[in-house]
């Protein structure tokens, strides 16, 4: 539990070097929990409903009535990327958990049991992580459709190989020390080691680890979208907005510039979080 604790303690503790964020650090945070507000309240935030037509002038201009412009078809931008932030950052967080915890889980599990069950799972999830990921993507959404449930499950495949492979790295080194001996000779249990044991040891490094993958998983995703393979129309994420007003581009519209504005302050700022976590947290949770 102390190692959970550390991590509060970064905030209310600013004198304490070893757990304290630094300004970088906490300016990231703070556009992290900004983007995630809107993602939860996107909806009632939107000055206008994200498909009304309100004006004729296409890819408008930033004006007082509209803040972001408008797009293609004389739609709100602003209500449009506040509605956008729904799905990127939604998907990114539902996929970035379910790749992140089974690759964790099974990772400890390996690294613990070993043998021929380690073996097995680190050849087989070795080999699927040798597919360059935007072409399974391409691949599985253009075979089964696209869909938010199919674009989860697809983020997922595609970064639980390296989430595995990075926790099995840590636990094996965890797992060769001496109070792993001690804990194996008290004659405690497979799922005591790997809770009570291994998992606070490598929660820092881990974290930081899930930050990189959902920044990827973003990037993916917008990628996917940009193609035509993302969220469908009516919804639109960040990427489905920048392909959606391409032909601006050469123009400077905003209905491009904004959303990819929106795509790089997230990204980036998980980076200066990530980067700029307390160094007791970063390198290990005691």
């Amino acid at each position: 539990m102390k190692s959970v604790f550390s991590l509060f303690s970064a905030f209310s503790s600013p004198k304490n070097t070893e757990y304290s964020f630094n300004l970088v650090g906490r300016l990231g945070l703070v556009i992290i929990l900004f983007w995630m507000t809107v993602a939860v309240f996107g909806t009632w935030l939107a000055p206008y409903p994200p498909g009304k037509i309100v004006d004729w002038d296409y890819l408008g201009p930033v004006t007082s009535k509209f803040w972001l412009g408008t797009d293609y078809l004389g739609r709100d931008m602003l209500s449009r990327i506040l509605l956008g932030a729904r799905y990127t950052v939604g998907i990114a967080l539902a996929a970035v958990a379910l790749a992140c915890s089974l690759g964790i889980v099974l990772g400890m599990i390996a690294a613990v049991i070993g043998g021929w069950f380690d073996m097995i799972l680190s050849r087989l999830l070795d080999a699927f992580n040798g597919i360059p990921s935007l072409l399974f993507g391409l691949v599985v959404v253009a075979g089964v459709g696209s869909s938010i449930p199919v674009l989860v499950l697809t983020l997922t495949a595609i970064y639980m190989p390296g989430a595995y492979r990075f926790a099995r790295a840590l636990a094996v080194n965890v797992n060769t020390m001496d109070f792993m001996t001690v804990a194996r000779v008290r004659g405690e249990s497979t799922p005591y080691l790997i809770v009570r044991e291994i998992f606070p040891n490598i929660l820092g490094p881990v974290l930081a680890d899930m930050g990189l993958r959902f920044v990827f998983i973003v990037l993916v995703l917008s990628g996917l979208s940009f193609l035509g393979l993302g969220v469908q129309p009516p919804n639109a994420d960040w990427g489905a907005l920048v392909r959606e007003n391409i032909e601006g581009l050469s123009f400077g519209a905003p209905a491009v510039v904004f959303p990819s504005i929106a795509i790089a302050s997230l990204t980036i700022s998980v980076n200066m979080f990530i980067d700029n976590l307390p160094k007791k947290i970063r390198d290990r949770s005691e």
